[in-house]
């Protein structure tokens, strides 16, 4: 479904055109109150060859999180601490998230995880003490439970005390793979549906890497939301259902702004929840993502499964944003399959379109920041990762 006069695709529940109006009117509604979360979290599993496109090998992966978070925030910057990893095609998506930010003049609240270091820019701490990233999932170990379930609880009493709105963004090199983990622990069978940072998702290797961890965790018949992020997750999705839930219980809509692993947070919650109250919860929840991750419709497949396996309606929106008429490579390699997705670069340009903003406004920007980024040096060359 497509709305001529938004410029948005919907996904999911397209049946309703009424019901798709009357929430991109509450979503305009609170246009300017939106809070951006930010969460930049480390897990092991980003560094199996192959895996991730975040950087283009395993010691830049490390940094990609902090050097999205620092670009979200500030831009292009001569006093970038944090050199964005080179890629192999297109460039971050922060840069997208950084322009929209800006235009509809919203500063991001970070919310580093297992990221090994303090970040020297404003960020909200969650953990005691700065813990390393989660184990690889290959391990079936990822995390304590005990750990999980603080982030979980820290989550919840940030979402649970918001008099605003809120959208809840991503950076997490191997991420997707965490997430496919996830979603396949609850029986869900996703290998060809999850999508990734890769021109060509890597299937093969996630398959073989997911079912070392699940059998490795040897989760029994009793297992809950917690024990699978505790042995196949990451510390972002623990933070992230808790954020999601308490904003929900303190009425506030909430934008999970991704493709893939925003939808393990909605398994992992309802499976938390149970049939209790999921209809209220979902009533104000919207996954939006980019139009570049739409493409092969295997997200908007996923997202059916899930409406179907739990009896939602659940939507998704999909950015009108693209690249087709901009001459940088950079910005191009989108529009053929490259980066598509991360650190809400969908969500927050939804809410720059819905603010009244043209493609071209966006474009300009993005190829503005770009130039600026390139000229001082702020992309990573190869031998510097």
């Amino acid at each position: 479904m497509y709305s001529k006069e938004l410029g948005i695709n919907f996904f999911g529940n397209e049946s309703n055109k009424k019901r798709q109006l009357n929430k991109i009117e509450r979503l305009k509604k609170n246009i300017n109150n939106f809070k951006i979360f930010l969460v930049i979290a480390g897990t092991n599993t980003s560094q199996i060859p192959g895996i991730s496109a975040a950087g283009i090998n395993a010691k830049s992966r490390r940094i990609t999180a902090l050097a999205d978070a620092e670009f979200l925030l500030k831009g292009a910057s001569k006093d970038n601490k944090y050199k964005l990893p080179l890629l192999n095609a297109g460039v971050t998506p922060a840069l997208i998230s950084h322009v929209c930010s800006k235009l509809i003049n919203i500063y991001p609240v970070i919310v580093p995880l297992g990221i090994g270091v303090k970040p020297y820019f404003n960020h909200l701490v969650v953990e005691d003490r700065d813990l390393e990233p989660s184990n690889c999932l290959t391990t079936g170990k990822s995390m304590t439970k005990d750990r999980v379930i603080n982030l979980y609880e820290r989550g919840l009493a940030i979402g649970k005390s918001s008099k605003q709105p809120i959208l809840i963004s991503e950076s997490v090199p191997g991420g997707t793979t965490t997430a496919q983990a996830v979603m396949e622990a609850f029986g869900l069978r996703v290998s060809n549906l999850v999508g990734s940072s890769l021109f060509k998702a890597p299937r093969e290797l996630r398959r073989k890497v997911v079912q070392k961890g699940l059998s490795n965790a040897n989760l029994k018949t009793d297992f809950d939301s917690f024990d699978v992020v505790a042995s196949v997750g990451d510390p972002f999705q623990a933070f992230s259902m808790g954020l999601l839930i308490g904003a929900r219980l303190a009425k506030q809509p909430v934008i999970l702004a991704g493709g893939s692993q925003m939808l393990a947070v909605i398994l992992l919650v309802l499976e938390f929840l149970g049939k209790k109250n999921k209809d209220d919860f979902i009533e104000d929840v919207f996954i939006a993502t980019t139009g570049w991750l739409l493409k092969d419709n295997s997200l908007k497949d996923l997202l059916n499964l899930i409406n179907e396996k739990y009896d939602i309606n659940l939507l998704g929106l999909a950015s009108p944003l693209n690249f087709k008429l901009s001459t940088y490579k950079e910005l191009k390699d989108y529009e053929i399959g490259h980066v598509k997705e991360g650190v809400g670069a969908g969500g927050i340009s939804i809410l720059a379109f819905l603010n009244g903003f043209t493609n071209h406004k966006i474009v300009s920007l993005c190829q503005q920041n770009l130039e600026m980024m390139k000229g001082l040096g702020q992309i990573s060359l190869e031998q510097d990762c």
